[in-house]
């Protein structure tokens, strides 16, 4: 038979060890349980080890804190500075651009294109890489292109080049059904908009209200959408082409290329050769008053523009535009829409639109 130990020696802990030698009775197990419930209590104050290593634990967690609020911020900055650098200036025809590669003076050329690259990377780096695979090329690899494509160089894309992007000059009108389709039908409102906004062009009077300046003799445009940024009061003068834009899937009505208005091109004007900031976007030509010896040339291939239809057209590509009639024909008048291309995918675009989002 167990001979048990006092249950006091067990509680003040003066027995032995749990599973040790000596000999228990049943008439212990109140104690073992009295002991086993026992709070552990460690020592106080903690000694000198403890307290310096509490001490760099804490350092070590500001250091981090502190990282990660300067990597933030970086990026903030990457995303949000140099929007003037960033976005597209001038409006929906080709005489908004104001030399080969797009807007801009040439020398900012190399620092806008720098500037994007790093703006996309602070978006991968915030988001993900993820179904944007030509974005992460243009982002590492440089967003302009300047060789161009083949030994002519005909597509020289002034901001941002997407490689591996399947390009033309004129793109098929299919690629864009229901957005053409939208604006063929729309196409009456769309020219009695402009009937109330037009004027005589002579250039001796001041300009009326919600035109702009033209950028280039004999080329006068009139913006319902200006560098993603719609313009209100010229909406509120042209509801059927503001319908019509509202209806719209492909139009880039978030992004600094996206434009929207009416083109006008006076007898004798000539607008040379130049590039559009982007392959990333088709702009769609709607013909509303198409006088004969008007001609449209993009990468080599002629063109022409018919009242009532729409032709889409990649001006990354080196084109030129003249109006060659006679003054008693008057002046070509188009409704010009810019779309995304048809081949840039839903993770593209918005990216892109994150990256060159207009001015708030």
């Amino acid at each position: 038979m167990w001979k048990g130990r006092n249950q006091e020696a067990i509680i003040e802990g003066t027995g032995g060890e749990l599973g040790g030698p000596g000999s228990w009775g049943p008439e212990d197990a109140a104690g073992l349980l009295a002991r086993a419930s026992l709070t552990i209590m460690f020592p106080w104050p903690l000694p000198l080890g403890s307290s310096a290593l509490t001490v760099l634990l804490g350092a070590l967690t500001s250091l981090f804190l502190w990282y990660c609020y300067r990597l933030g911020s970086q990026d903030m900055q990457a995303l949000g500075a140099g929007t003037r650098a960033g976005s597209v200036s001038g409006g929906p025809d080709v005489c908004s651009q104001t030399g080969p590669r797009g807007s801009g003076d040439p020398g900012e050329g190399p620092r806008a294109e720098g500037l994007v690259s790093r703006r996309l990377r602070a978006y991968a780096r915030r988001y993900s890489w993820a179904g944007m695979g030509r974005v992460r090329r243009a982002a590492h690899g440089g967003s302009g292109q300047a060789g161009g494509t083949g030994g002519l160089g005909i597509q020289r894309p002034g901001l941002l080049f997407l490689p591996d992007l399947p390009s033309s000059p004129f793109v098929p009108r299919d690629a864009q059904r229901h957005d053409v389709e939208l604006l063929q039908s729309s196409f009456p409102a769309i020219l009695r908009d402009f009937g109330a906004v037009s004027w005589d062009f002579s250039g001796t009077a001041p300009l009326p209200r919600g035109w702009s300046p033209p950028l280039a003799p004999g080329c006068y445009q009139l913006l319902l959408y200006q560098a993603g940024r719609c313009q209100p009061s010229n909406c509120r003068r042209c509801p059927g082409a503001y319908r019509a834009l509202r209806g719209l899937r492909s139009f880039m009505s978030a992004n600094t290329f996206g434009n929207a208005g009416f083109s006008v091109l006076l007898p004798g004007a000539r607008l040379e050769g130049r590039c559009g900031p982007t392959n990333a976007r088709v702009r769609c030509h709607l013909g509303l008053k198409i006088p004969p010896g008007c001609e449209l040339v993009v990468g080599g291939e002629p063109q022409c523009w018919a009242e009532g239809h729409c032709l889409l057209v990649d001006d990354s590509f080196l084109h030129t535009v003249a109006h060659n009639g006679s003054p008693e024909d008057g002046p070509r008048v188009v409704f010009i829409v810019d779309l995304w291309h048809p081949n840039v995918a839903g993770a593209e675009r918005q990216a892109l639109d994150f990256v060159f989002a207009p001015d708030p």
